[in-house]
């Protein structure tokens, strides 16, 4: 007899395109983090990430970020497309980027990684 509470389905779907999702945010948020100090940091890569004056770096800092994150969803989901990852180790990495992300964008901790 089969369970009601469970699909036959359930068992069949993979869980690839979730997972490139969640990894492709922390990617984001690690990217966000990184462009940020690196712009903060140095005035060669604070011009280059100047794409509009009245907002200046950050423009640049959150529209790079944002292509980082959507290419990597992109290439990873066309990866793991079809396929079971483990999720599990994905979910911890995504949350280490995020941490990542979230600590280089907060400013005692970039204050801290540029000797201020």
């Amino acid at each position: 007899m089969a369970n009601i509470n469970e699909s036959p389905t359930d068992k069949d779907l993979p869980n690839g395109a979730g997972a490139a999702a969640i990894l492709a945010a922390g990617i984001g948020c690690a990217a966000l983090g990184i462009l940020a100090l690196l712009g903060d940091a140095f005035s060669t890569i604070k011009n280059l990430l100047n794409f509009y004056n009245p907002t200046g770096p950050l423009s640049g800092v959150t529209t790079v970020a944002i292509v980082v994150w959507l290419a990597s969803w992109f290439i990873l989901a066309r990866k793991w497309d079809g396929r079971d990852v483990a999720l599990n180790r994905v979910g911890v990495i995504a949350f280490i980027l995020l941490a990542l992300g979230l600590f280089l964008t907060f400013p005692p901790g970039m204050d801290l990684l540029q000797g201020k």
